[in-house]
């Protein structure tokens, strides 16, 4: 077979319609319609039409961001305003997103929470782009953007678990964490991931179950991403509220703003970072005192995993940084009892301090946490990883370390900067090289650098152990 009758053999089912949104999506200005409308590649447009069809593979194993555009190659995506609000015009979209000649429900509101969201952060904050220089000016951003989609709910006691973890987990894994999401929806408690599959899609699964037999509605399921991952998780159809995040920094702050609690199951190198992004905020001296939850769990099968990020933890930050979290093995039950055992001292303390349930203001976050990273070999190179720091800041370069990693794993930008320059060097002290070599080589046999079935894994890092 040629390469033209290939690409066309990998080409999918595909549907022209004209929707109507639903889901709450604001009037548009003809300024803003017109923006999303841009034809240049790097403009508006360009992110537009790469988030929406994310949305509308929902389900997709894929972990290639370039994968699926190359699929759907002539899908386009157009605003229209007319006298009665605005139309959404889809041209070559994927077949899987409709039914009978409609379009499933749930797409059509993720798919309004995409425009939503891209107008928002375009034109809104542009507004107001001068405040956001500052540490306050970022965290009143990430407000605004979580407020304008409607995930801040008042007069609601603190209920919503945070739940991070690989998108490449092993089915036992995967199970653990329906089980475990079971529990939590038995006990009331909402759940918000990073909205893709595995360890993100099996606690929403479970706790849709718990929710239903204790007959409890409303209930939420928030998804929080970013453009840059969208196309390499996207979201999976249990996600009721979706968010798009300018950037992976506004993206994590989100999580620990509005959570109560975060749950970690088995994970590759993204969820290393999110653990150190929440263990550098509590490690500074500002948070002392401050309760969050934090708690490792999963199946039987990853108790050596845990341990193994629990050795790496303690050799780079210190043992005291155990106190932050609690590891449960192979028991939903305990987990959720812990959860919310913890999440009640975080009311306690948002009753005694004044702060909102909904938005935790009193948390202070570093400025070098909120600060995009772009990683480039260059800034992968001046990564300052030496244990002479302060804590904190050393959790926030090794952040960023991890952070390289997944965007030349799964971020086209990434991606393509490995391609023309090769792999990223990390450099640092040496037995914190040694240490992060050997937790890595472990994610690469473990499967957890990207989904099991593809090609074998090329790692787009070299880390300096000497």
């Amino acid at each position: 077979m040629n390469d033209t009758n290939t690409r066309a053999a990998a080409r999918s089912a595909t549907v022209s319609a004209r929707i109507s949104p639903i889901g709450g999506l604001d009037i548009l200005s003809r300024n803003e319609v017109a923006r999303l409308r841009g034809a240049s590649d790097s403009g508006l447009h360009a992110l537009l039409r790469r988030c929406a069809l994310a949305v509308l593979t929902s389900g997709s194993i894929s972990d290639d961001p370039r994968a699926i555009l190359e699929q759907y190659p002539d899908f386009d995506i157009q605003v229209l305003q007319q006298d009665r609000g605005i139309k959404i015009e889809l041209s070559h979209a994927p077949a899987q997103a409709f039914v009978d000649g409609q379009i499933i429900r749930g797409i059509n509101e993720l798919l309004v929470a995409v425009v939503r969201d891209i107008v928002y952060v375009s034109t809104q904050l542009e507004q107001i782009g001068g405040d956001l220089g500052g540490s306050a000016g970022l965290t009143q951003g990430v407000f605004e953007i979580l407020r304008n989609a409607r995930i801040l709910k008042p007069h609601i006691d603190p209920n919503l678990v945070v739940c991070w973890g690989g998108h490449s987990i092993s089915r036992d894994e995967y199970d653990y964490t329906k089980m475990v999401g079971y529990q939590l929806g038995l006990r009331g408690l909402d759940i918000c991931t990073g909205c893709g599959p595995g360890a993100m899609k099996g606690p929403m699964k479970g706790a849709t179950i718990g929710h239903a037999k204790q007959r409890r509605r409303p209930n939420r399921y928030i998804g929080i991403t970013e453009p840059g991952i969208i196309a390499a998780e996207s979201p999976n159809p249990i996600v009721n509220h979706l968010v798009i995040m300018p950037d992976i920094e506004k993206r994590l702050e989100a999580f620990v703003r509005i959570g109560h609690g975060i749950l970690v199951f088995p994970g590759g190198v993204g969820t290393a970072e999110e653990i150190l992004y929440l263990l550098g905020i509590l490690l500074h001296p500002d948070n002392a005192g401050t309760p969050f939850p934090l708690i490792l769990s999963g199946p039987r099968q990853s108790a050596a995993y845990f341990e193994q990020i629990d050795r790496f933890l303690r050799l780079t930050l210190g043992d005291e940084v155990a106190q932050h979290y609690q590891i449960i093995v192979d028991d939903p039950a305990a987990v959720a009892r812990a959860m919310v055992k913890g999440i009640d001292k975080v009311r306690h303390h948002r009753l005694d301090t004044r702060d909102a349930f909904f938005f935790n203001w009193a948390l202070q976050i570093p400025l070098a946490f909120q600060t995009p990273f772009r990683p480039t070999h260059e800034a992968m190179r001046a990564l300052q990883i030496h244990r002479d720091r302060p804590r904190h800041e050393l959790a926030a370069d090794l952040r960023r370390a991890f952070s390289g990693i997944v965007a030349g794993n799964v971020k086209e930008e990434g991606v393509r900067a490995i391609e023309q320059s090769g792999p990223f060097d990390i450099d640092g002290d040496a037995d914190i090289m040694r240490a992060l070599d050997k937790l890595l080589q472990a994610f690469v046999e473990q499967h957890r650098m990207k989904l099991p079935g593809g090609a074998a894994y090329v790692p787009c890092y070299r880390v300096r152990t000497g």
